[in-house]
């Protein structure tokens, strides 16, 4: 676990905190840095890499807030009661006693035919990608302030078709109903729930294909109105706009963010 950053003159009574799951790489680690550039105390997990955590760490503490990484397995059900008692100890650090953004985003990935996928393949799937998000967010809405917002992380396959793609999108896909019932049952909290469904985007998921492959990124583009896939810093700005005061009437909604893939 990284130590807890300095903090900025910002007051206790300003001071906004985000967790954010699978923080250390791709989308996750956008979503970090962006919400830290924005003024955010955040504490985001990762799973294995304690190196690319503290990279993280690093460059979000820049925008003078605080910043902290701890090392969690999400779909390991048996261990998140310590998990939020680690994230209490957390904002004890940080002076509050409460956060107000959560977002979902750890998740892995998965490709085979649906005649080539395990039982063991969709059990993983759906540990980490379903139950994982389920128990996590279980966990830590009792420390959620009232008015504060949950994003959880689905996924564009969920609408459109690619061959190879069934297990993955069928782990992402109950996402989408849990985050209504989310948003119907703590609505009386004032919080609000969302799902955000990004489409290709360059990250090492499958490999860093859609990053490095050049022909696949053409073929990426050809299917996209705006010609190209996400980059990761463009869906890390659409998770800090949908946790923005400015959506805080958008709720159990589901926001896709392809670039306009398949339409």
């Amino acid at each position: 676990m990284a130590e807890t950053g300095s903090s900025t003159d910002r007051g206790d009574a300003a001071r906004r905190v985000a967790i954010v799951t699978g923080g250390s790489r791709g989308i996750g680690r956008s979503a970090v840095l962006n919400l830290a550039a924005r003024g955010l105390d955040v504490i985001f997990t990762y799973n294995s890499d304690a190196g690319a955590a503290d990279e993280v760490t690093a460059e979000a503490r820049k925008h003078g807030g605080l910043v902290s990484a701890l090392r969690v397995d999400v779909s390991e059900v048996g261990t998140l009661d310590s998990f939020a008692a680690q994230v209490r100890a957390e904002l004890a650090a940080m002076g509050v006693d409460r956060f107000d953004y959560l977002v979902n985003n750890a998740g892995i990935w998965h490709t085979a035919s649906f005649a080539e996928t395990t039982v063991e393949d969709l059990d993983r799937l759906y540990a980490v990608n379903v139950r994982g998000v389920f128990f996590v967010t279980q966990q830590l809405v009792p420390l959620i302030r009232d008015g504060g917002r949950i994003v959880n992380l689905s996924s564009g396959l969920v609408r459109f078709v690619f061959p190879g793609k069934a297990a993955y999108a069928v782990s992402k896909g109950a996402i989408e109903p849990l985050t209504r019932y989310l948003a119907t049952e703590l609505a009386p909290r004032g919080i609000r729930v969302n799902t955000l469904a990004p489409g290709a985007t360059a990250t090492d998921f499958s490999g860093g294909v859609i990053r490095d492959d050049p022909e696949y990124r053409k073929r990426v583009g050809a299917i996209t109105a705006l010609g190209r896939p996400a980059e990761p810093e463009e869906i890390g700005r659409v998770v800090a706009a949908l946790l923005s005061d400015d959506t805080g009437w958008i709720n159990g909604e589901r926001i896709e963010a392809s670039g306009g893939m398949k339409l």
